[in-house]
């Protein structure tokens, strides 16, 4: 079984979506950590109330510092908003990444860009990690359609049901020592 690290900014939609498929047994593995950049994130909240070790942290070394402490074997980045450095990348190694991504594209930021270019489909991705933002090779990924009523707040939500489904998927492969693709 393989101890989870998730890095969070907000809400943490994703990272309940990972706790509840590792108690359900789906993931062969524990989320031991969760680490957000800020302090007011209810995804912080969400790992306390099922026991599991929450910290608000910025500085990058004591990030590392944590990571290793609490032996984690995969690091998940679950909706957090900070570029991470090379020498993260470096310390550990390894999120459909749509058109729309990249340096200030994020949360609703992106599905409105969908919207406002009028493409026909967007879509979720999850994806290895490296020095740039959203530029890491594509573990899985799948498509949405853009209906011609969306509005960001309704393209967002039917583009986080499927990042939920991939991104427990794409873990519990990981944690199962599998390939996705």
């Amino acid at each position: 079984m393989l101890n989870i690290g998730v890095l969070i900014s907000g809400g943490g939609t994703n990272l309940q979506a990972i706790i509840d498929e590792t108690k359900s047994g789906g993931i062969n593995g524990t989320v031991k950590l969760v680490i957000s950049n800020k302090e007011n994130a209810y995804g912080l909240e969400r790992a306390r109330l099922s026991k599991i070790k929450a910290v608000c942290e910025t500085d990058e070394d004591k990030i590392i510092e944590l990571l290793k402490e609490n032996n984690i074997d995969l690091i998940v980045l679950a909706g957090y908003l900070k570029i991470i450095t090379p020498k993260f990348v470096d310390e550990f190694h390894p999120s459909l990444i749509p058109s729309f991504c990249g340096k200030g594209y994020y949360g609703e930021k992106v599905h409105q860009g969908v919207i406002d270019y009028g493409a026909k489909v967007t879509g979720a991705t999850v994806h290895f990690v490296d020095e740039g933002a959203d530029t890491g090779a594509i573990i899985m990924q799948e498509t949405v359609n853009v209906e011609q009523d969306d509005d960001a707040k309704s393209l967002a939500k039917r583009v986080l049901e499927v990042e939920h489904r991939i991104l427990k998927e794409s873990i519990r492969l990981f944690c199962e020592n599998k390939e996705c693709l």
